[in-house]
């Protein structure tokens, strides 16, 4: 238990470690819905690029 919230943020010396595990998990958890983002885009983006060559192909060999 602590008796103030300074025990509290001190985790009793484990203050580093607690911390810094808390603020690594917050980073992951704010950077990975922006990394889905860029990876959904890009692939939407190729099967686009896909899409075109595919389309200009079959006109071509007409």
């Amino acid at each position: 238990m602590w008796n103030s919230p300074a025990e509290f943020f001190a985790m009793g010396g484990y203050a580093l470690y607690v911390w810094s595990s808390f603020g690594a998990c917050a980073l992951v958890l704010l950077f990975e819905p922006l990394a889905v983002r860029a990876r959904f885009k890009a692939i939407v983006q190729r099967l686009k690029q896909e899409q075109l060559a595919e389309q200009f192909d079959r006109e071509s060999g007409k």
